[in-house]
């Protein structure tokens, strides 16, 4: 069975993603600045009914992925605050250098601060300039898993680089694709590259809540 983690952008869609069928929910705010770290409060509003694991984004703000001595404290800050609830299962975040290369040493100082729970780079990744070579810096990291679209807007544009990395990364982190996947694009994602995760905020149209509907036709497109 492949995993469907569900980008949620406020507390409705984590509830509907729970309840539809979603695997994994990565909680997050600001849908419009691509995710950032969602208000600690949220945790507290969906206790007790979200059944499914809530890996939540570490992003101080949107834009670029290279960040103050500031902004990466409060990186920091934010998931020992998460930490503190009990309720999280992994992090989401991504850093990187002026140059576009993975920040190795910032990576790995928050994967030591969210030890033992995983962590997930995001689509950062994507905005690196050799993405093979990123994988591997990546991998160094001990992170778990990378979400990306294969460099291209859509992941569905990108199938035969998505496989490639699937390929490449051969088991040691799981290649999540992500960016604008849907129920009409996600079997074909799952035939070209055999990924073990996708990764979809299952919203449709002008929606701010994710769709059941869609979320039930992902996993029966990826089963």
């Amino acid at each position: 069975m492949k995993l469907l983690e569900v980008a949620c952008f406020n507390v409705q869609s984590a509830i509907v993603a729970s309840e539809a069928g979603a695997d994994r929910i990565e909680l997050c705010d600001n849908a419009d600045l691509g995710g950032t770290t969602p208000p600690l409060k949220w945790l507290a509003e969906i206790h007790g009914i979200v059944k499914i694991p809530i890996n939540v984004m570490i992003r101080p703000r949107g834009g670029g992925f290279v960040y103050t001595d500031a902004e990466f404290q409060s990186m920091k800050d934010a998931i020992n605050a998460f930490i503190s609830t009990g309720m999280v299962s992994g992090y989401v975040f991504g850093v990187l250098k002026h140059d576009r290369t993975v920040d190795v040493e910032r990576t790995v100082e928050l994967v030591r601060l969210a030890d033992p729970l995983p962590c997930t780079f995001h689509r950062a990744f994507d905005e690196t300039t050799d993405l093979e070579q990123a994988l591997e810096d990546v991998l160094g990291c001990a992170i778990h898993s990378i979400l990306t679209s294969g460099g291209a807007s859509k992941a569905v544009d990108a199938r035969e680089t998505l496989a490639r990395l699937v390929k490449k990364a051969a088991g040691r982190v799981v290649i999540m694709p992500g960016g604008g996947v849907r129920s009409t694009n996600i079997g074909a994602l799952k035939e070209s590259t055999n990924a073990s995760a996708y990764h979809s905020s299952a919203l449709l149209g002008s929606d701010t809540v994710a769709n059941a509907m869609e979320i039930e036709q992902m996993k029966m497109g990826v089963r």
